[in-house]
């Protein structure tokens, strides 16, 4: 019977839990600082008052979303470059973290649309195309679930995560090419917002991403793991 060593590439030691570490307390860091830069620092808004502090949090998730969605498409044309399917787990991962970020911005974006709009939903193209984009991930995730076979499974995917990156940019543009009600945060004179509510949201969005990135590294790593059984099983005659 062989034993089969773990990949010194896959283990997390040593640095690895350093930086997990690390990552952690500066996730932390970050998102208590954007709280208090949400909640007391940033100047209340003239019309809509406190609700408008979700919108903070709301953008954040939303770019972290689609951050997310860039990645599984670099992950997707990695795969079928190598065939590594360190590059699939990749694109997993940070799949699945994406369908929760954008699962949290039509949450939150329906919580501000009440007081704002008087309305819980509209079918406003920002609103459409980022549930677009949602049901096109977790399609994503459901077809990655009903194939077997590792490698059929790995090349369908990349293939879904990269056409369904399409969407980015159209959600991103949405309310530049089509009448919208959602409001135009930066234009090109700059942001049309008080400093107080850049500087809120600026560590907002350094908060969402720190935390993407220690979620991204941490279900990385599970997943690298189960390849790491996976294998191992495979080489003592289990499969």
């Amino acid at each position: 019977m062989r034993v089969v060593a773990a990949p010194s590439n896959l283990s997390l030691t040593g640095a690895g839990n350093r930086l997990h570490r690390a990552l952690l307390w500066a996730t932390l860091a970050a998102g208590l600082l954007a709280l208090y830069m949400a909640f007391v620092y940033a100047p209340k808004e003239a019309t809509m008052g406190d609700v408008q502090r979700i919108f903070y949090f709301h953008v954040g998730a939303a770019w972290t979303a689609l951050l997310a969605f860039f990645v599984v498409f670099l992950g997707g044309l990695a795969y079928l470059r190598t065939r590594d399917r360190r590059w699939d787990a990749l694109a997993l991962s940070s799949a699945e973290i994406g369908v929760v970020f954008t699962t949290i911005t039509l949450a939150t974006g329906s919580i501000w649309a009440k007081p704002a709009w008087g309305a819980w939903w509209t079918w406003d193209p920002r609103l459409t195309t980022t549930t677009v984009l949602w049901l096109i991930y977790v399609s994503y995730l459901i077809l990655r679930s009903a194939i077997d076979e590792p490698e059929r499974r790995a090349r369908f995917a990349a293939v879904v995560g990269i056409v369904g990156f399409v969407d980015v940019p159209i959600v991103f543009l949405s309310i530049r090419l089509w009448r919208t009600i959602h409001p135009v945060l930066v234009k090109s004179e700059g942001f049309e917002m008080a400093p107080g509510m850049v500087h809120a949201l600026l560590v907002a969005l350094l908060a969402c991403t720190l935390l993407y990135a220690y979620l991204l590294l941490v279900r990385t790593s599970l997943e690298r793991r189960r390849l790491e059984v996976e294998a191992a099983k495979r080489d003592l005659g289990f499969y």
